[in-house]
């Protein structure tokens, strides 16, 4: 079962804090979020903040922290074939304790249905917090061009002033 390897990318003054479901193998290769080249999150986020699309780790760290950004997952460990959100079985949420007694978050963002299904079904309860189910990055989602994940995605500017 494997665990997630890496933790939660936040500082004091995140305001939004956007969740995935479960890194991919790819991400957990990287130890870092979304580092499959064919995701579109650093592509939409750099739209929706109207910064150069990062390419390193310490880039894409830099640019979501400058905006007052938080990244995680909904999942701690589960099972998983590969990358297949369609095959995570015994779920583990991830604990949300830390990042919002140390940050002002102010919505808090899904990142696609799996990650909302999970945060539905683990997370909101027990925090108390709803969330915002946004368009999936995935290229699973293929139906979703860049430019309309951009402007799905433009929401998550009213939140950061």
């Amino acid at each position: 079962m494997p665990k997630h390897p890496f933790p939660p990318l936040y500082d004091k003054n995140s305001k939004i804090l956007i969740l995935g479901s479960f890194p991919s193998v790819r991400s957990r290769e990287q130890m870092f979020f979304y580092g499959h080249p064919q995701n579109r999150f650093w592509k939409v986020m750099a739209a929706v903040l109207d910064e150069k699309v990062p390419v390193t780790i310490d880039e894409k760290r830099r640019m979501l922290l400058s905006n007052n950004i938080a990244l995680w997952d909904v999942i701690a460990s589960c099972d998983i074939t590969g990358s297949s959100d369609s095959s995570i079985k015994n779920v583990i949420a991830n604990d949300f304790t830390e990042i919002l007694q140390n940050a002002d978050i102010k919505q808090i963002f899904v990142n696609g249905k799996t990650a909302e299904k999970y945060y539905i079904k683990y997370v909101c309860d027990k925090i108390g917090r709803d969330s915002i189910c946004l368009p999936s990055t995935s290229p699973a989602n293929a139906a979703w061009s860049v430019e309309k994940l951009v402007t799905a995605w433009d929401v998550v500017k009213e939140y950061l002033n």
